[in-house]
């Protein structure tokens, strides 16, 4: 490669993030050398150099985490805590959902790529999310959870259906029992396909997807949610300015 080519990529981005990994390594040499010298008063463990494994960047002045995915798992347990159901149903929703939950209610779990988990009161099995195993109106207690939102667009390796979604959703409202309720969560926010990752839904979409239930709670977790938690009953308003909200909603069967 020419100089001049190489120069090329040496943007300003490039160079900030190059310095850091230097940095961050180097505070990396020195946490080893110190925890080195300090280890010698003791023999409990041996410190090998080819045995390093850095974890340079997680000296973060606060804990980070994903807050769709820790905070719609917590809204949804509430929940069902709060139904108390004798079984609850989920389909395809974020695996730690399932097992937490199995903890004080037995839950049968279902996913189009089937998971081995095996924990007290969850069972496991393959299911289809546009072609559910179940009979009309069988399930009192059913989630699912940031899952639709990938049906159709191959991620998975489903079928490419840019109306799968639709059809997901058709099948969650035929199989869910008179009275029964259903927590089902999407990003929301302004209407756009991310393909193949996702789609992004707006409320008035949602709603109307869901004309023929009742909705019983709707709760937002906005961007940047580290600073606002979960927002309960969020309005229309609030989730139209949201990039890439998380839309929790609780409906009903009439």
């Amino acid at each position: 490669m020419l100089i001049k080519d190489y120069t090329k990529k040496i943007t300003p981005k490039f160079l900030h993030k190059s310095l850091t990994k230097i940095y961050f390594y180097y505070i990396f040499l020195k946490d080893f050398s110190a925890f080195k010298k300090a280890s010698q008063r003791s023999s409990r463990f041996n410190l090998l150099w080819r045995d390093r494994f850095p974890r340079a960047f997680d000296k973060t002045p606060t804990t980070n985490f994903d807050t769709h995915y820790i905070y719609h798992p917590a809204w949804a347990v509430r929940i069902v805590k709060k139904i108390n159901p004798e079984v609850h149903v989920d389909i395809s929703s974020t695996l730690s959902f399932s097992g937490m939950l199995s903890a004080f209610i037995p839950v049968k779990f279902y996913d189009y790529r089937p998971v081995n988990l095996r924990l007290p009161n969850l069972t496991t099995e393959k299911a289809d999310l546009q072609n559910l195993p179940f009979k009309d109106s069988s399930i009192k207690s059913l989630s699912c959870m940031h899952a639709v939102e990938h049906i159709g667009l191959g991620r998975y390796g489903d079928q490419i259906n840019p109306d799968g979604d639709l059809k997901a959703i058709s099948e969650l409202k035929r199989v869910l029992a008179h009275g029964g309720n259903l927590l089902f969560v999407v990003p929301i926010g302004k209407p756009k396909i991310m393909f193949n990752a996702h789609k992004i839904y707006s409320y008035e979409q949602i709603i109307s997807y869901f004309s023929d239930l009742n909705l019983k709670e709707f709760s937002l977790i906005l961007d940047g949610a580290q600073n606002a938690g979960i927002i309960y009953n969020a309005t229309k308003e609030l989730s139209d300015n949201q990039k890439y909200g998380c839309g929790c909603f609780w409906f009903v069967k009439k």
